[in-house]
């Protein structure tokens, strides 16, 4: 079963943050949702808090196959302030493995200069930070094995991609259909 964990950091987009585990969950991926806080309690954007299953420092990120940055203007700040997170993203990228942003989030990876030569998206009036991408507006973008979304009124079509790179386009498009995705059911 592939895993997934899924950052969060004070002040995060509580949609960014929570949907992409809500389908994938559903679409049978193990995901662990971590703080970079040094407390499991993490403070929303919206003043809505939730406990991370765990802190980064007990995470064994050699069983994760994917990394999920969610957005938010102080969350995705709070995230790139986290060395150890920030290193292991650019392993991830080196090795190939699965990296995910939203909103605002693929800025970090824009300054890591992992968006080079990669079709990349983000929130709205942030593109200039994704530093060397060829742009796109599309809601969803999939470049090898970097994945980006433009925000929280995407989070359901970034959540059903993920769960599609991580297993396969019919249970993406099954968990799509029960969930009421229109076109999907």
């Amino acid at each position: 079963m592939k895993k997934t964990a899924v950052f969060y950091a004070d002040g995060f987009e509580e949609i960014e943050a929570l949907t992409p585990v809500d389908i994938l969950r559903r679409g049978g991926v193990n995901v662990v949702t971590v703080s970079v806080m040094g407390d499991r309690l993490i403070h929303g954007s919206h003043d809505i808090d939730i406990y991370a299953d765990i802190c980064i420092e007990e995470l064994d990120f050699d069983t994760v196959d994917m990394i999920v940055l969610p957005g938010g203007k102080l969350g995705h700040q709070n995230l790139e302030k986290c060395e150890l997170l920030m290193d292991k993203v650019k392993e991830f990228d080196k090795e190939g493995k699965f990296v995910a942003a939203i909103c605002a989030a693929p800025t970090i990876l824009g300054r890591l200069g992992i968006l080079k030569g990669r079709l990349a998206t983000c929130y709205g009036g942030m593109e200039d930070a994704l530093e060397g991408a060829d742009l796109t507006k599309e809601p969803v973008a999939v470049s090898d094995h970097i994945i980006t979304s433009r925000g929280m009124g995407t989070s359901v079509e970034f959540g059903l991609k993920l769960l599609e790179v991580l297993t396969d386009k019919t249970n993406a498009d099954k968990i799509g259909a029960s969930v009421m995705v229109p076109g999907m059911g």
